[in-house]
Order: C-alpha cells, then sequence, then structure tokens
C-alpha cells in the first residue's frame, strides 16, 4: 500500500476529493489501480 493511501482515502471518504481526482494519482504512481478500486469502489 502505497505511503498516500490513508491520506487520499480519508480526502475521499470526507467528500473533498471526487473519484476523478483519486484516478489522477494513479498514472502519476502515487496509487496503484488496485488501490484507486479500493478507494472509490470503481475500476478504472
Amino acid at each position: 500500500m502505497s505511503s498516500w493511501f490513508e491520506t487520499i482515502k480519508d480526502y475521499f471518504d470526507d467528500e473533498l476529493w471526487a473519484p476523478e481526482m483519486v484516478k489522477q494519482m494513479v498514472p502519476l504512481g502515487i496509487l496503484t489501480s488496485e488501490e484507486y478500486e479500493e478507494i472509490t469502489g470503481e475500476k478504472i
């Protein structure tokens, strides 16, 4: 799990980040696609 996972998950859960914002972290290497799916419940 990436070091940013919990922070980004908290932002998403608190509705500070939309799914698209979380998705932008995958190509940057901050999250994996699996982490994205775990956070948002959506597949890339």
